[in-house]
């Protein structure tokens, strides 16, 4: 749809872009980014004919730009700017029906029945359709970014040029007019070619990226290519970190404050537990990065306070991740802060241990009851059902944790419980087979993210021994009080 041969060019002779050279399809959208200077706006003007360029060759539909009518290319054309004129004080309707210019004839420019239905058709599409009557200078920014929108898109263009569309728009406006943008494109295959400054929205929305970087190309590929942590943080020269979008297959960028943050000098040891019949609760006096699977709080995170709560065994277990949010709010605890676990094991019997390592430590907490041990390697002998967990496993690490070594801290503590439930020989009642676990067992990792940094937490690490040690230990001995009480009972 459009192409772009080894194009340069700037202003007043200077040249701001050089060797240009990329192709656009139908029906794509298309993001252009780069630091301040880099050549966005220059180039979109350039696309659109507002800017002459010096060299090379711009396409559309195989025809150079040149050999198009102003008329011509707004036919073809359509630009939504960043700071859309407001000057005159038209309605919606009318400020709408100025994007059919381009499509009227004759010498009196008349006003047809198929420049009406369309300028309805598009007003409705964008959503501003029920006040069409209304004074464009009453609106909200966001719902006059909306009217501009359905301006442009009257012009029934081929290619949508953005400056930055989303530019002084709320969270909520950004979404609509982008998911706008990508139903338009996809439905209407109209092609949509915008700058953006928000490297994340480029991620979510764009099929692929342009990279510029001082007047030419650094990269035009996928977003996921484009948005390399080392390549943004060399072209933009800040500090930035890339993570997983966490429901679409989609980079996100956070930036790194290069002002170090002030963290009080904070240590997890055993001290901190509260123990009763009820909970068992840690509050740490900084925020821990964790990973876990509690019923509240499960995923990555940050959290200061945990909670493992005793309940019946005869829960109802219907609604519990709200039921669990509830009680914890009623308790005092603000679910948002907290990792919450349940069992239906005596916290009575819980087993606290703390390890020293070299310029680390760690403090493992491990209630355990076996009444529905499973043998991970025939589950389908057993019907599905959730019930309170089981064996709930805490790890508190006073160090630095790399993401590896919080995934690698799970598998070494999942390892440690499944070698001390077979020194037990706790059996699956099922199957008669040794078990491996419970049915629904529950497990944190939690580091306080400062002291030494520890990359790796597999079996034969320093983090790793004291993980294995301290949860074959604990779960060894957790598993002993819950079989001494049931024999005594």
């Amino acid at each position: 749809m459009l192409k772009l041969k080894h194009v340069s060019g700037g202003y007043s002779g200077e040249v701001v872009l050089k060797d240009i050279s990329f192709e656009v399809e139908k029906g794509e959208l298309f993001g252009i980014l780069g630091p301040n200077g880099s050549g966005k706006t220059t180039l979109l003007k350039m696309i659109s004919g507002v800017l002459p360029y010096q060299s090379g060759e711009i396409l559309i539909g195989g025809k150079r730009l040149q050999e198009y009518s102003p008329k011509q290319l707004a036919q073809k054309v359509a630009v939504l700017s960043q700071h859309s004129s407001e000057s005159f004080s038209y309605t919606v309707k009318e400020t709408v029906s100025l994007g059919r210019y381009a499509h009227q004839t004759g010498f009196f420019q008349t006003w047809s029945k198929q420049d009406e239905a369309v300028v309805q058709r598009v007003m409705e599409q964008v959503g501003v359709g029920a006040f069409q009557n209304k004074n464009i200078q009453d609106l909200s920014g966001g719902e006059k970014q909306r009217v501009f929108l359905a301006q442009a898109l009257a012009q029934e263009p081929e290619i949508l040029l953005l400056d930055e569309p989303t530019n002084h728009l709320d969270l909520s406006y950004q979404k609509e007019l982008l998911d706008q943008l990508t139903q338009w494109s996809s439905e209407n295959r109209l092609t949509v070619i915008s700058i953006f400054h928000d490297l994340n929205l480029a991620g979510l929305y764009c099929d692929r990226l342009l990279l510029l970087e001082n007047g030419k190309i650094n990269i035009q590929h996928v977003p996921a290519e484009v948005l390399k942590e080392e390549r943004i943080r060399k072209v933009y020269q800040t500090s930035i970190q890339q993570h997983p979008h966490p429901t679409v297959a989609a980079p996100q960028m956070v930036l790194l404050p290069d002002i170090p943050v002030v963290k009080p000098e904070a240590e997890i040891n055993e001290a901190m537990l509260s123990l009763s019949s009820e909970m068992i609760t840690l509050r740490s006096p900084v925020y821990l990065r964790t990973m876990s699977s509690g019923v509240i709080g499960s995923g990555t995170g940050w959290h200061r306070t945990f909670v493992n709560r005793h309940v019946d065994k005869n829960y109802n277990c219907d609604d519990h991740i709200q039921e669990m949010a509830e009680y914890l709010r009623s308790n005092g605890y603000e679910p948002i802060d907290t990792v919450g676990m349940m069992t239906a094991v005596f916290l009575e019997d819980v087993v606290v241990k703390r390890l020293e390592g070299e310029g680390f430590s760690l403090v493992v907490v491990v209630t355990a009851g076996v009444g529905n041990a499973i043998d991970a390697s025939k589950g389908e002998a057993h019907t599905y059902g959730l019930v309170p967990g089981t064996i709930n496993t805490w790890i508190f690490v006073n160090g630095e944790l790399t993401d590896e070594a919080f995934i690698q801290s799970i598998m070494t503590a999942t390892e440690a419980k499944t070698k001390a439930m077979f020194d037990l020989n706790v059996m699956d009642g099922v199957t008669g087979t040794t078990a491996t676990g419970t049915s629904t067992d529950s497990v944190l990792i939690a580091a306080t993210q400062m002291g030494r940094k520890l990359d790796f937490a597999g079996t034969i690490t320093p983090l790793g021994k004291l993980i294995g040690k301290a949860v074959y230990q604990c779960t060894k001995e957790a598993i002993q009080k819950s079989q001494k009480r049931k024999s005594v009972c």
